[in-house]
């Protein structure tokens, strides 16, 4: 698992040019995501220079064409010889259904996370690619913040105690973004990928539907039996905050400094997609990938169904 993290806190200097060889790309859909991976698919890059932008897909707007890129219908989108390539970046509650569209219409595809919003569905769908030899990749952009390479620096060797992570936000829609464990998975991501394999003890969800208020408590712990707890609370007029707490035998972590601006975050991950594109991802790397998102994603649904329980 740390080669595969070392791939995305560096460049792809390994990227070599092939002249005249692009995969044709289609967005589907253009929130702020979306905007931002046309952008990068626009501009030159080490990674763009593979791809070609072919159009976008919409379903909710008929917007014509942004920025001289042309939308079209995603049955066009589908079917089209030209297209080899799916950015997913709508709502997550559509991520599943347009990854098997694209997928069974023979297109690689990256998707923004969560991939679905349950674990039997992702391996489904890796099952899918897989039998269609398809790239599926499921973007962590959290995981190449100037944040998370500190901290992932600061825990190397040393021996956890306990530890909390508390994320705080203003109010997210369940039935666009999935449950709390789901919309959250970044942080649960951070989690996993600081200390490994987690598992659950505890979950439980206070909801003021009238207020639009709601606190997620999660209490999980490492291979080690050390503590873990991880909170999302969101409401109105809430920041949007990070406050975590880490204890080791060597000394305490408490909150992040200032360790600089988040840049190019997504085309970070778009270079690592291309790596992908070109088979130079080992099969260990991608393997050890795989095991660590489908492992959250069983972590986030396990939280779900405990929470619901207490109900």
């Amino acid at each position: 698992m740390q080669r595969c993290l070392d791939r995305f806190q560096s460049p792809p200097w390994s990227l070599v040019f092939q002249p005249g060889r692009k995969f044709g790309v289609v967005v589907v859909g253009v929130g702020r995501a979306g905007s931002v991976r046309m952008r990068d698919l626009r501009n030159p890059h080490a990674s763009s220079a593979f791809l070609n932008l072919i159009g976008f897909v919409s379903s909710r707007r008929d917007l014509g064409s942004i920025d001289e890129v042309q939308q079209i219908s995603l049955e066009d989108a589908l079917s089209s010889q030209e297209v080899e390539v799916a950015y997913v970046c709508s709502e997550s509650s559509s991520h599943e259904d347009y990854v098997r569209q694209f997928l069974n219409a023979g297109k690689h595809v990256l998707v923004e996370y969560p991939m679905t919003l349950s674990s039997a569905a992702a391996q489904e769908l890796w099952e899918l690619a897989e039998q269609k030899g398809k790239i599926l990749h499921e973007e962590h952009v959290e995981l190449l913040m100037e944040e998370f390479v500190f901290l992932k620096k600061e825990v190397v060797g040393k021996d956890l105690l306990k530890g909390s992570l508390l994320f705080t936000a203003g109010p997210l829609e369940e039935e666009r973004f999935g449950f709390p464990s789901f919309s959250g998975i970044s942080r649960l991501t951070w989690l996993v990928s600081l200390f490994g394999e987690l598992s659950l003890v505890s979950a439980t969800l206070e909801e003021r539907k009238e207020d639009q208020y709601m606190k997620m408590t999660v209490c999980l712990e490492t291979e080690n039996k050390c503590p873990l707890s991880w909170i999302e609370e969101k409401g109105p007029g809430m920041k949007r905050n990070r406050y975590l707490s880490f204890h080791f035998k060597s000394g305490s972590l408490e909150n992040v400094p200032n360790v600089g601006v988040n840049k190019n975050i997504f085309l970070k991950d778009q270079n690592i997609f291309v790596q992908k594109l070109l088979g130079q991802f080992s099969e260990e790397e991608l393997a050890a990938e795989k095991k660590r998102i489908l492992h959250c994603l069983g972590l986030a649904e396990e939280i779900q169904k405990r929470c619901r329980l207490q109900k």
